[in-house]
């Protein structure tokens, strides 16, 4: 157990691995050291009142040397030491305008971050205004902010990852209250589409896979919308099916929040958090599914508690999907090959488990 401050929203690891950064909804990040006997945290600072996501630097030559907080409350975003936690800069966002109007709006909150391991940047979205900022990190004290359209309503996203290839160019993220996900390309700072999904998409980190017709794809779910929706991303190899919809998944129900795969597994796994459905005296969404990778269809429906269940985690070689009983406190272990349940934790100390994150996937980008 370490203590990271009030409702904790995601941890990060560092390029090395040897750090987790943690954010909570009251603003204090922490840095937990594990390569301590026991993982110790070694520094907390508060930079927010209210705040959501965290990354380190990762592009060669600056592997865990900085980390950047974004914030709700104030509309800002902090440039971090690392190792130690110490500020070395703060920039506002709230004189950011609507990306289409040019309105000035009375709130423009920092949502998702990412970081390139190609380039010394961080790709941080602004959810009201619509804006992709790529922030230039090489002078941490006067980071450089390269500002990109997009849409309106940014959240959550992650990046591609097509086999064989190194590099991660493209980013995509959700505008989850104007229905699209749109595709940014760091290489040549440009956004590329804004593709209407489906109602409320909210793909987490979302999922890369290999589609047997359509190649490299990349997968979301929705808040709003009863279905799983895959994206071609592969511009190279499949340009007819890149940034469009080419699969869409009907589910049970809506509801989801997060999808889930491995290089090495056939499978997507889906969770319905947020579905108000009974089936059987059972909530539907204490419930998960199960994705054929090959077939493209749900072989499976798994009653994992009678209440809320939320976020998968696989383990570093793709056996073992991990689960969050969010209201019983409860993390169950599934295998993924035969979709068994294999152990569950409990005690005392696990309260409203939600995101789980495995070191090596979390350093590797691996979803």
């Amino acid at each position: 157990m370490v203590d990271s401050g009030y409702a904790t929203h995601i941890l990060r690891s560092s390029h090395s691995g040897r750090y987790f950064y943690t954010i909570g909804r009251d603003g204090r990040v922490g840095l937990i050291d594990l390569w301590f006997e026991k993982p110790k945290l070694v520094a907390k600072v508060r930079t927010c009142w209210d705040a959501r996501s965290v990354d380190s630097s990762k592009a060669p030559g600056y592997e865990d040397k900085y980390a950047i907080i974004g914030c709700y409350t104030p509309n800002q975003y902090w440039i971090l030491d690392g190792q130690t936690l110490e500020p070395l800069s703060v920039r506002s966002v709230a004189d950011s305008p609507d990306w289409a109007t040019g309105n000035k709006l009375p709130e423009v909150r920092v949502a998702s971050i990412v970081a390139s391991e190609d380039e010394p940047f961080w790709v941080i979205n602004l959810k009201e205004s619509g804006w992709v900022y790529l922030i230039d990190y090489r002078d941490p004290k006067n980071p450089k902010e390269t500002r990109l359209k997009a849409d309106n309503f940014l959240h959550d996203g992650g990046w591609v990852k097509i086999p064989g290839k190194k590099e991660k160019r493209y980013f995509l993220v959700a505008a989850n209250a104007k229905n699209k996900v749109c595709v940014v390309d760091t290489k040549e700072h440009k956004v590329i589409n804004c593709l209407e999904t489906g109602k409320i998409p909210h793909p987490g980190r979302g999922a890369n896979i290999v589609d047997p017709k359509y190649g490299s794809v990349y997968v979301t779910g929705h808040i709003g919308d009863d279905k799983i929706v895959f994206i071609g991303v592969d511009p190279e190899k499949h340009p007819q099916y890149a940034w469009k919809v080419v699969r869409e998944i009907k589910t049970k129900s809506p509801g989801n929040l997060f999808v889930k795969s491995h290089p090495k597994s056939n499978h997507i796994w889906f969770d319905m958090p947020l579905s108000s459905k009974q089936e059987n005296g059972n909530f539907v969404n204490g419930q998960v599914g199960v994705i054929d990778i090959k077939t493209g269809k749900i072989i499976k429906y798994i009653q994992v508690s009678p209440k809320r269940v939320v976020h998968f985690e696989y383990d570093k070689d793709g056996n073992e999907v991990w689960i969050s009983g969010w209201l019983e406190n409860k993390i169950y272990i599934y295998d993924d090959k035969t979709l068994k349940l294999k152990k569950v934790i409990e005690g005392d100390w696990l309260k409203t488990p939600t995101g789980k994150f495995n070191v090596y996937n979390t350093s590797k980008d691996i979803y």
